[in-house]
């Protein structure tokens, strides 16, 4: 049995051998060629830290500490690449993993990937040399101006043509699930997410969103879009197409969300309270993702029932015509709120505007500017002294801190009705004399402008 013991320690030797023998090859010296190689195909500066081989418990190549770019666009913790030994005899060489881990994209390497990928129109296409058969990507994360998205896990296998025939992302605290599937010459995409927040845009927190979609190289199609969130539903579709910038196109149905609580995850002062339905449809388009939400355009009818109107009282300002100054501050409740709302690079028109309550109807229409300054007029109608009135008002200040102020013909009818008829009555008449001849001669001076 000597010889048997012989072949344990052969065995073990080689084994040995095949441990240690990494360490005394030095790979470090072909760092500054690699390093020059990729610079100049991607044009941005690359560095890497380490190159290691190793033997066990299978062949594969070690990368460490990679950045791309000036500002580090893009940092990798470690890339291992697991080749198929016989195939290096090949023509084409096989990768059987490659695993990368500690990954971190930020939006400009984003901004960036499609002009790096792309390939050189003057330049004949070349035979695959090198042939992936599986990609997986371990703590990943990619950084956004003010939030970020991960980290997360993905992985995707290849065919035999290097389109994938799997792929899937998932969140590592299990809040988001992707899969994507080939069907034909598309991919077939699915998504779900529960107590998830955008990354990306405005922080609007799911209760559960449920995406299915069909994408191409160039573009998806996402046709059945289904979430819940803050109170209420939210059903629609939306396209996106990459070939030449960003577009985006969609149309949603929002029904019974709670309003305040959705100004207040798109950044807006939280003004206004009630359930919200609306059918926006809404358009982009940009050089690149960073500069969609400028010039997204949107539009929509809506209705907000059973909520309030913070820091104004019509009622008050339509009632106390004696200041100049406006009225400041306060709340209107309502019962309903209603209108039309076109959004075009920030700028809101808010049109056919009518509220209503058990005391107060009014209606108009409000500019609010990118910087959130208001312009425009509400027209409320007031009962006082057994008469009805209807006071123009004029929208100012911003939202933040809105002022309604009497228009001057009010201001005048009121002054002479109170000289007349005395309080009460005679400012109610006069505010009602004075808003009709200002209605009167009041669309010609807005048609001039």
């Amino acid at each position: 049995m000597k010889w048997v013991k012989r072949i344990g320690i052969g065995f073990a030797a080689l084994l040995a051998i095949l441990f240690i023998l990494p360490f005394f090859i030095s790979l470090n010296d072909y760092i500054p060629r690699i390093e020059k190689e990729a610079s100049a195909r991607l044009g941005e500066p690359v560095s890497i830290k380490s190159l290691k081989v190793s033997l066990l418990p299978l062949p594969h190549l070690t990368v460490d500490g990679i950045t791309v770019g000036k500002t580090q666009d893009i940092t990798i913790g470690k890339v291992t690449v697991a080749p198929e030994l016989l195939s290096l005899l090949a023509s084409v060489k096989v990768i059987r993993t490659i695993e990368v881990s500690g990954l971190v994209l930020t939006r400009k390497a984003l901004d960036k990937i499609p002009i790096w990928t792309k390939a050189d129109p003057k330049s004949p296409p070349q035979p695959a040399q090198v042939r992936v058969e599986s990609i997986r990507l371990d703590d990943a994360r990619i950084r956004f101006d003010k939030n970020s998205f991960g980290p997360f896990d993905a992985e995707a296998r290849l065919n035999h043509s290097g389109k994938p025939e799997t792929a899937s992302i998932a969140t590592r605290d299990g809040k988001l699930k992707v899969s994507v599937k080939p069907e034909n010459s598309t991919y077939l995409i699915e998504a779900f997410a529960k107590g998830w927040q955008l990354p990306l845009g405005p922080p609007i927190l799911f209760d559960e969103l449920a995406v299915k979609g069909i994408a191409t190289l160039n573009d998806a199609n996402f046709n059945d879009v289904r979430a819940r969130l803050y109170g209420g539903s939210v059903t629609g579709a939306a396209t996106v197409a990459w070939k030449k910038g960003i577009q985006l196109r969609g149309k949603a149905a929002v029904s019974q969300v709670e309003i305040r609580s959705l100004l207040q995850a798109l950044g807006r002062p939280p003004t206004m309270s009630g359930r919200l339905t609306a059918n926006p449809v809404f358009s982009a388009a940009a050089p690149v993702g960073g500069q969609l939400a400028n010039a997204l355009r949107l539009e929509t009818p809506f209705d907000v029932k059973n909520g309030v109107l913070y820091g104004m009282d019509i009622s008050k300002a339509a009632t106390s015509l004696i200041s100049k100054e406006g009225s400041k501050g306060g709340e209107t409740r309502f019962d309903q709120l209603s209108g039309h709302l076109a959004l075009e690079r920030g700028t809101r028109r808010l049109t056919r505007l009518k509220i209503s309550s058990g005391s107060l109807a009014a209606d108009g229409n409000v500019t609010i500017s990118p910087r959130d300054d208001l312009s425009g007029r509400v027209n409320a109608q007031v009962k006082a002294a057994g008469t009805s009135a209807v006071v123009p008002l004029n929208v100012m200040g911003s939202v933040q801190s809105p002022l309604l102020v009497p228009t001057g013909g009010t201001l005048a009818g009121a002054g002479v009705g109170t000289a007349i008829l005395g309080p009460g009555v005679g400012t109610s008449v006069g505010a009602k004399v004075g808003g009709w001849v200002e209605g009167l001669f009041g669309k010609k001076e807005e048609q001039n402008k």
